[in-house]
């Protein structure tokens, strides 16, 4: 591990990576190496949890590729020089800020969306010029596997780097000098990795999780909420950090709403046949969400296959926050549908957990999209619908408190991964003695004059 970090700082001193160029080449070579071996991606991700081909390509692969075109397009830009004002104290002087590369970069993936979770950082990283060493989840062995193949048939790992491995391997990466390290998991895992790196005052990015709550309000479009929120909730078999962990519903309209979102379930057919499905991804976790479902609280689904790692999309009712499902977050096909009287407690009830990484909002009253946005904090999210903030590349990506710090994706990713740095240049021409010996009353009059600009 030193060794290879060593020679990853020796590569990066040679600036090599500070050139616009070298950038832009290993960015377009990445996608070139993703593109060549497509299916080779597929192959492996369905042998780990049965994802299909196209919510591969939709939910994973499209979304590293228009990350990369967006760096390649922006990153001229990006990097350039950015002139900002002088104030009048300084003057005569220019005064502007440089990004530069932060250096050898630690980027540590998640299990639930592979390809996605770890390349988007690395994008990031490559456009910032930085160094890079991947440490793709174990628990997807194909995909770890794979990525570990495809990026070292294509990339020198004094450049870029892939280790596999659990938490020997991670411990040991984690003991080592990086200039940046950037994770998406757990909270618990998240505080593992701060600790770590506060240890070489290491800056960190941590995209984490939490509960996401959906309030659904008793005048919106019932029927566009369901079919969003049931895509959401059920996409990649609930496993997705954005996903909406349980829903508000107003209790004038909760019957309709878990009618409706019976019918759009079965409407849909989800099934890893169907290729609109996956496994939970291993036994541990099965057995885990398998412990949230109360029998006596199921609306609809309940079913579990364990040997398939298969759980039925499953809608429960008559929910309280007092629940085994409420403790923890779900990552799993598991709706929890809490009503509420009063949208006042409702807010007041979120604001009292901790802070999660999205919040969502159906509703067509401006008052009520206006209370969720403005009095909970959360890291992003949508009103109308959900989970899809995340495919636009013009929206910082991050989360706050417990769910995470720091954010990424288009230019917030860039800077992510980079030091601005600021400088004043001035004449050598002439300049006011202001400052200079002997301090006077005079001189002092002036200075208060020109700090007043």
């Amino acid at each position: 591990m030193k060794e290879l970090i060593d020679n990853q700082r020796w590569f990066f001193n040679t600036h090599t990576t500070k050139d616009i160029r070298f950038r832009l080449q290993q960015l377009r070579t990445l996608k070139r190496a993703l593109k060549a071996n497509e299916q080779l991606l597929y192959d492996a991700i369905y042998a780990d949890f049965k994802k299909s081909e196209f919510d591969t390509y939709a939910t994973e692969l499209a979304l590293v590729y228009h990350d990369i075109d967006d760096a390649v397009k922006n990153l001229h830009k990006w990097s350039r020089k950015k002139k900002v004002k002088t104030n009048l104290v300084n003057f005569p002087a220019k005064s502007y800020v440089i990004p530069q590369p932060l250096g050898v970069a630690l980027v540590i993936g998640a299990w639930n969306y592979p390809y996605q979770l770890s390349l988007a950082p690395v994008v990031a990283a490559m456009a910032a010029g930085c160094t890079i060493v991947l440490k793709p989840s174990e628990i997807p062995s194909g995909t770890s596997a794979t990525m570990k193949k495809v990026i070292s048939e294509h990339f020198s790992e004094e450049y870029f780097a892939v280790v596999e491995g659990g938490v020997p391997e991670t411990t040991e990466l984690l003991k080592q000098k990086f200039d940046k390290i950037f994770f998406t998991g757990s909270t618990f895992v998240g505080k593992i990795i701060y600790k770590a790196a506060a240890e070489h005052l290491t800056p960190v990015t941590l995209e984490l999780g939490g509960k996401s709550p959906a309030f659904v309000t008793e005048d919106c479009n019932l029927k566009m909420a369901v079919k969003r929120l049931v895509w959401g909730k059920f996409l990649n078999g609930g496993q997705t950090c954005i996903s909406p962990d349980y829903i508000l519903v107003h209790r004038s309209i909760e019957q309709r709403f878990l009618e409706l979102t019976k019918a759009e379930i079965e409407k849909e057919h989800y099934s890893v046949e169907n290729g609109n499905y996956v496994q939970i991804i291993n036994d541990r976790n099965v057995e885990r969400l398998q412990k949230m479902i109360d029998p006596e609280k199921v609306y609809h689904g309940g079913e579990v296959d364990e040997e398939e790692r298969i759980i039925s999309p499953t809608v429960m009712h008559n929910v309280t926050f007092g629940d085994a499902v409420m403790q923890e977050e779900i990552f799993g096909p598991i709706m929890p549908v809490i009503a509420y009287d009063s949208l006042d407690e409702a807010v007041n009830k979120v604001i009292d957990l901790p802070k999660p990484l999205s919040c969502y909002v159906f509703t067509n009253s401006k008052k009520a999209k206006n209370k969720v946005l403005n009095e909970i904090l959360f890291g992003g999210g949508g009103v109308n619908e959900n989970v899809v903030h995340i495919a636009n590349p013009n929206l910082p990506f991050g989360g706050v408190g417990t769910s995470g710090m720091g954010s990424y994706h288009g230019e917030d990713g860039f800077r992510a991964f980079s030091h601005y740095k600021s400088i004043i240049e001035k004449t050598t021409l002439f300049e006011l003695p202001l400052k200079y010996y002997p301090h006077t009353p005079r001189k002092l009059w002036w200075i208060k004059q020109f700090f007043k600009f």
